[in-house]
């Protein structure tokens, strides 16, 4: 694990390297995988969570709303659409797993009919409502991953996708605009 001082006059020094470095220096450690912890020298106070916020957005972020280095971390790794990549793998691992629950209860309702403990019509309704029940988890699941998601880019001050393509727009409006105003000229 690469410890790093931060000291009043900004700098940043590994104690792991016996070297300065700089932010950049910084994102290229973390990018290859390696640990790091940052610390101020004064206090020993743990900053890793908004340098990394630094690195991510390049501005403060807000220490009320301090996402976990680890998570910052893995994004600066991955990349600002990694928040959103795991959300939908997490949904889909859910979803499989609600759905060979569902396959598995389908082969035991039908066992259960076969071997006459129930009857058909009580197999169909317990079918149902265990579908039924199923389908309402995944919903809950997927709204919540989404709520979630958004709320973790609201506290990091990053874009979502909408306001990028919205912005994409509003720039592709306003170039136009501009070009038919040159024509004037």
């Amino acid at each position: 694990m690469h410890l790093i001082k931060k000291y009043a006059n900004r700098k940043l020094y590994d104690t792991t390297d016996k070297r300065y470095l700089t932010m950049d220096r910084l994102a290229e450690l973390i990018k290859a995988g390696k640990e790091v912890k940052i610390i101020d020298n004064e206090t020993g106070d743990d900053l890793t969570s908004a340098i990394v916020s630094q690195l991510l957005a390049r501005e403060e972020t807000d220490t009320d709303k301090a996402v976990p280095s680890r998570v910052l971390i893995q994004m600066l790794r991955k990349g600002r659409g990694t928040l959103f990549g795991y959300g939908k793998k997490y949904v889909s691992l859910w979803q499989s797993a609600l759905t060979m629950s569902k396959d598995e209860i389908e082969k035991l309702v039908n066992s259960l009919i076969t071997d006459h403990e129930i009857s058909e019509s009580e197999g169909n309704n317990l079918k149902n409502e265990i579908t039924g029940f199923a389908n309402h988890l995944k919903s809950w699941i997927s709204d919540n991953i989404d709520q979630r998601v958004t709320e973790a880019l609201e506290m990091m001050n990053l874009s979502t996708r909408d306001q990028v393509n919205e912005l994409s727009k509003r720039v592709e409006t306003l170039t136009k605009m501009v070009k038919k105003m040159e024509k004037k000229k």
